[in-house]
């Protein structure tokens, strides 16, 4: 079996995505391209890795435990890279990396823990800020680059941003729920179902932008700045919700099981990314830094 690095990027982008279209412009290559790579992963594999539907592709069982390790694997392949020139050793100084609370709890704790071994040298010190402290530390200069919600960026005049991962927003569904059974599912359909709202990070705001297009509300609840919270409550059949997939799990805490399905709607997605300051250049624990999570995400050639 031979699996290449081109392959697992082209998978993560896919997932990432939630469409092969999506994919192959983030990849800067053909559809047909991105199609064929995956298709000779799975069968190399020997399992399904992604279930294709009219609305794009979502990962089965088997291809959102291989994404996992196609994260692993980006990773590693940047510690092959580094580790012969020794730029691990040779780098040093200080770095400061703010981040929100939904990207510090389900995004950045791995990625932290292989920087700190890759770079003994720097640094690193890593806060967890709301989106708006943040934006003023990177202009103000008390925080040197943030992993945060970029899809919430607010100051996009004096802060550069790099996009690092596109979360696509579904449905959450009790293993049970009526909707589970429709041909497809529009916001209006959600609207007449109870919903739990996710409230941190400005969850609140963002879905009350899409809804508010759509011309709807959501019938709330219960809202909540837990998401773990939110999980037991639509796995205990007492509502519906819609998140992203970066804090999507199957199961509850009580062990109740959550489904997903994609809403036939224009619904945008959380993006993940790096932000900066357009003013200051990188110092050289920022520059190694950016390359080092960008490569992590399977960017970088």
């Amino acid at each position: 079996m031979s699996i290449t690095f081109r392959q697992v990027r082209y998978f993560i982008a896919a997932v990432e995505t939630g469409q092969i279209s999506h994919a192959a412009m983030e990849m800067n290559v053909s559809q047909s391209a991105v199609t064929a790579a995956i298709q000779a992963l799975e069968a190399q594999l020997g399992v399904q890795l992604l279930e294709r539907t009219p609305a794009g592709v979502t990962p089965t069982i088997a291809g959102a435990r291989f994404l996992h390790h196609a994260r692993n694997i980006a990773a590693a392949v940047e510690d092959a890279v580094r580790s012969p020139l020794g730029e691990g050793r040779a780098a040093q100084g200080s770095l400061r990396v703010a981040a929100t609370y939904t990207v510090a709890g389900y995004f950045m704790t791995r990625h932290y823990a292989r920087f700190r071994r890759a770079y003994p040298d720097i640094a690193l010190e890593m806060i967890e800020l709301p989106r708006g402290e943040i934006e003023k530390g990177i202009i103000e200069g008390s925080v040197d680059i943030a992993v945060m919600l970029v899809s919430n960026l607010a100051n996009r005049a004096e802060i550069e941003q790099e996009t690092l991962m596109r979360s696509r927003r579904r449905l959450w569904l009790p293993a049970d729920h009526p909707l589970l059974g429709q041909d497809r599912v529009t916001l209006a359909d959600v609207a007449r179902e109870p919903y739990v709202m996710l409230t941190v990070d400005e969850a609140r705001t963002t879905a009350g932008r899409y809804w508010q297009e759509a011309g709807l509300a959501p019938n709330v609840i219960f809202a909540t700045s837990s998401v773990e919270a939110v999980r037991s409550l639509v796995a205990a059949g007492m509502g519906v919700t819609i998140l992203s997939d970066m804090v999507y799990r199957p199961w509850s805490l009580e062990g109740q099981r959550i489904e997903l399905r994609p809403v036939d709607q224009d619904i945008p997605s959380m993006d993940v990314g790096l932000a900066w300051s357009r003013k200051r250049p990188h110092s050289q624990p920022a520059t190694i830094f950016r390359a080092f999570m960008s490569v992590a995400m399977g960017g970088g050639g």
